[in-house]
């Protein structure tokens, strides 16, 4: 199982979820989970903002569509509900279960910092955030020099092996994906 796309490895929380809005005239939230089984978004106990300012208990009420439809205490209007838009919901990373065997045996957050390694060693970055617009996983890597980061899709091809226990993941990025190559095949100038 993995969870949580996004972490916050200083204070050792990971986000299950964000609020997109409101649901209904009762305070009820609409969450894009982070989950791998989106009602799970409140499985693991009171959720807290990132800054830790706000804590709620959440209780799943349903689905609609891919959003889970959530109650959390204390939000018991519409205002107040459209009002936590954009909020991220943050557990400890101690409440989610071990990973197993099984599995990948870690978490996307777990992959937040690691190295990103090319297959013939070439370090391209690390690992700055783990995203997903609605076609699949992707991954943010940030060079070491400063440069702008690159998402590349996190597929089985472009990425071959994660590497915990290392700190790396290698990768396989596709030709021109870190713009190195992307002149290749272009007619000489």
């Amino acid at each position: 199982m993995r969870i949580a796309p996004m972490a916050d490895e200083r204070n050792g929380k990971v986000c299950l979820g964000v609020v997109t809005g409101a649901h209904g005239v009762r305070g009820l939230v609409k969450v894009k989970p982070f989950t791998a089984e989106p009602e799970s978004v409140a499985a693991y106990g009171p959720v807290e903002t990132k800054d830790g300012a706000r804590r709620f208990a959440i209780e799943t009420k349903g689905m609609a569509k891919d959003l889970v439809i959530c109650r959390l205490e204390g939000v018991t209007d519409r205002d107040v509900a459209a009002a936590l838009r954009g909020t991220e919901l943050y557990v400890p990373r101690e409440r989610l279960p071990q990973t197993d065997e099984d599995d990948e045996g870690w978490y996307h957050a777990d992959l937040v910092g690691l190295l990103a390694v090319g297959i013939d060693g070439k370090a391209y970055g690390r690992i700055v955030g783990v995203e997903n617009f609605g076609a699949g996983d992707l991954l943010e890597i940030a060079p070491e020099d400063g440069g702008e980061a690159v998402l590349m899709g996190f597929t089985d091809e472009n990425v071959p092996e994660v590497d915990i226990e290392g700190g790396k993941v290698v990768i396989d990025p596709p030709a021109g994906t870190f713009g190195d190559e992307a002149a290749a095949g272009a007619p000489d100038a």
